[in-house]
């Protein structure tokens, strides 16, 4: 097969409008779609195809690649493709679906006969602008070839967690990371609020721990988001973080674990989106410890 591909992206939002550009970039034939076309259109500048429906989008395409809300959306979207799909296309999925999902989605790629790979990312806006997204794959040997140079135009590297799609080993390291990554940031919502509420710089706060064990670069990206007024645009959505805790929630729970964390970084994600938060940067959170939107 020729490094040169036919790829179809389903999903143009935060991510997979920066893959679709860099899969162009990378000299690839890129079909994309979103269920909003507007936000696939500014895609059409940059040399991508966009089209009006998912079974045009995957119209000749060797790589297939998901970049949904979640697992059921991106269960729906293939669907509506079914028609268009080609035997033995590769699946690389990399909606950050859920354990149950992802087996559902396996089912639909092995009645199709398509090479699935459960392939979420680690990484927001910024990398994925650049192509520097770690890629978290799983997927059969004999196919990863197929699915290289698509990997390596939208990630820096590619961690490979197992041979069997199906079980989701990909899609559980991924729910671990954002477990981290979410606890971090509603940790760091917190501080800045009771900065506020006690008088405190958050300055003073930063100075007090420069490099020493408890600093963190992630800590101080995050916080200047919001002492700098630059949530929008989102490097990771509220919404979008909301629906991940809440997917690792539901997986401690299934494997007998209260991860109560989680559960309230989830609460205060979506309290924070009820607020009108939903579209700016998961830092964004911070606001979920007032009572209004006066913080």
């Amino acid at each position: 097969m020729t490094d040169k591909l036919t790829v179809s992206v389903l999903g143009t939002g935060i991510m997979g409008a920066a893959m679709a550009r860099n899969l162009v970039k990378a000299g690839h034939t890129v079909r994309a779609w979103n269920r909003s076309r507007a936000k696939a259109e500014p895609l059409a500048a940059d040399g991508a195809h966009v089209v009006d429906t998912p079974a045009e989008a995957l119209r000749d395409a060797d790589v297939v690649l998901t970049m949904l809300y979640d697992g059921p959306a991106a269960l729906d979207v293939m669907r509506q493709a079914a028609p268009a799909l080609r035997s033995g296309a590769a699946w690389v999925q990399s909606t950050t679906a859920g354990i149950e999902a992802i087996a559902e989605l396996a089912d639909f790629a092995r009645e199709h006969d398509l090479v699935f790979f459960d392939a979420p990312v680690l990484g927001t806006r910024a990398p994925a602008e650049a192509g520097q997204l770690l890629v978290l794959a799983a997927g059969p040997t004999e196919g990863r070839d197929a699915v290289a140079p698509v990997l390596d135009a939208v990630g820096s590297r590619t961690v490979w967690t197992g041979e069997d799609g199906a079980a989701g080993t990909a899609t559980r390291l991924k729910l671990v990371a954002n477990s981290w990554v979410i606890a971090t940031t509603a940790a760091m919502g917190e501080v800045l609020a009771l900065s506020q509420a006690l008088g405190v710089d958050p300055q003073s706060f930063f100075d007090a721990i420069a490099g020493g064990p408890l600093d963190m670069g992630y800590l101080r990206v995050k916080s200047g988001l919001i002492l700098n007024d630059q949530l929008s645009p989102a490097q990771f959505a509220v919404a979008t973080a909301a629906k991940d805790a809440r997917l690792i929630v539901q997986a401690g729970e299934k494997n007998g674990l209260r991860l109560d964390v989680a559960a309230a970084s989830a609460d205060r994600l979506e309290r924070a989106a009820a607020q009108g938060h939903a579209d700016e940067d998961m830092a964004a959170a911070y606001f979920a410890s007032f009572d209004d939107n006066s913080a």
